[in-house]
């Protein structure tokens, strides 16, 4: 199995990239994220989903882990395949996505190009625990921004709360930008004033 693919941008266009490893021209099909992450970038990283059927095989590429988790999120969700979820990933970002589930906001998951409303519905009703519980999100992310041990157990205990890793992660360094010598309990109870 491919997780990603390292190497040259050799043509890209909002729709798909090619990218050249060893000598070998790898087609990925990509959402408008992964382009405006990738566009203008010699060298790159593409993380893959290898998308095979009994007549056809593509690679489906993202500029990022956590998307491509989204992706695959997504793509569980019975009625909606792999062309919806690139189009749900090229209308809204990842983090639209999941905080459109978890509010329930069915009109803005509808806007979506190919969404109705009994899909809008599904997503939400088959999503919203496994977003709120922090799945389809990177979780290498999670810690990676914070060297400092107090954040990384603030986050720990915010997630294990019931917020969702990305949030978490965007509030706390929030916090640690504004007060950078922050103890644990002061980083929790200004993180729980902003979630």
């Amino acid at each position: 199995m491919i997780d990603y693919i390292k190497g040259t941008l050799a043509e890209i266009n909002p729709t798909e990239a090619i990218v050249e490893c060893n000598g070998i021209g790898y087609s990925t099909l990509i959402s408008l994220q992964t382009y405006e992450a990738l566009n203008g970038n010699k060298e790159i990283k593409i993380y893959i989903h290898h998308y095979i059927r009994e007549d056809e095989e593509l690679y489906y590429g993202f500029a990022s882990k956590d998307e491509r988790n989204l992706f695959r999120l997504l793509i569980g969700v019975s009625g909606i395949g792999a062309a919806t979820a690139r189009m749900m990933l090229s209308s809204l970002s990842s983090d639209e996505i999941r905080n459109a589930i978890i509010a329930e906001d069915i009109n803005k998951i509808k806007s979506i190009k190919g969404i109705g409303l009994k899909s809008a519905q599904r997503l939400i009703l088959e999503l919203k625990d496994k977003v709120v519980k922090g799945a389809g999100s990177d979780t290498s992310q999670l810690f990676s921004s914070q060297s400092n041990p107090a954040a990384e157990e603030a986050t720990t205990a915010l997630v294990l709360l019931g917020f969702t890793k990305a949030n978490v992660n965007k509030v706390v360094s929030a916090v640690l930008k504004e007060y950078p010598g922050a103890s644990l309990e002061e980083i929790i109870k200004l993180s729980l004033k902003k979630l």
